[in-house]
């Protein structure tokens, strides 16, 4: 038997903890249907000179549809991510990212991110399963 989960948020979430002084410090906020976060990434979080690693983007727009979830009242874990690159994401240029919810029931999340540059230009965008998270499982 497994060892019982908690989702429990002590602050050093890597992609939005406040406490975590190596994090990302995404802040979200939930507009209509949407939740939206600015991100500015630096130097450090680049895979190929000035460019963003892969990984980093992929973190981004993972939180940003967990926040969906969670900013609609539902605690949940991503179960599977699919992302589609489309341009770089180059240090210190500013992004935003958004992400919604597609369909829900009892079982399983669908939800979709975006992140797009600051001229408009869509960098990638993700689509993710989620399962919501009850405290009663194991």
């Amino acid at each position: 038997m497994g060892k019982r989960v908690s989702l429990k948020d002590d602050g050093y979430c890597f992609a939005c903890g406040a406490l975590n002084p190596q994090g990302l410090h995404l802040s979200f906020k939930k507009e209509a249907e949407k939740v939206t976060a600015l991100f500015v990434p630096q130097k450090i979080h680049q895979g190929y000179a000035e460019i963003i690693h892969g990984g980093i983007v992929t973190t981004v727009l993972d939180e940003a549809m967990v926040k969906a979830c969670i900013l609609n009242g539902i605690n949940a874990m991503t179960a599977e991510i699919s992302v589609r690159f489309r341009k770089p994401l180059m240090a210190g240029d500013p992004c935003t990212v958004e992400a919604w919810i597609v369909s829900q029931n009892p079982r399983l999340i669908e939800a979709e991110s975006l992140m797009k540059d600051h001229d408009g230009d869509t960098v990638a965008t993700a689509k993710a399963k989620l399962i919501p998270y009850r405290e009663s499982q194991t």
